[in-house]
């Protein structure tokens, strides 16, 4: 059985999909950029500025489902420029502080909204 999460805390979907899905014990996050979920606007003009935000929406999914990224054992980062692997990595290492998830690193090249990052990130719930 699936069970589909939506929060006013994090940015509405920008197309057909549901923010994140509950299947069992896992919860399936859609991928985030870096909107503000109150403006819908863009946040951040640089790849660290938008994984900042990035993030915070992130955690803001999770936290709906009583989770947090202690939880998540799986991230997928898009970037639009393998450059910006280094900025991302420092961003990310201040959210992810110990055992971080397993991850992969892609380079895209365009993402919704002319973003320069987005996330996707799968969480274990006990």
């Amino acid at each position: 059985m699936k069970r589909i999460i939506a929060t006013q805390t994090a940015p509405a979907a920008v197309g057909p999909y549901s923010q994140a899905v509950v299947a069992g014990n896992l919860m399936f996050c859609s991928g985030q950029i870096a909107l503000d979920p109150a403006t819908g606007s863009m946040v951040g003009a640089s790849p660290a500025e938008q994984t900042e935000q990035v993030l915070k929406n992130v955690s803001a999914l999770l936290a709906a489902e009583g989770l947090s990224l202690t939880d998540v054992v799986k991230a997928t980062v898009f970037a639009t420029d393998m450059g910006a692997f280094a900025a991302v990595n420092e961003v990310y290492a201040r959210f992810f502080t110990s055992e971080p998830p397993a991850r992969s690193f892609v380079e895209v090249s365009a993402l919704p909204k002319n973003a320069l990052v987005e996330i996707e990130v799968i969480a274990y719930k006990r």
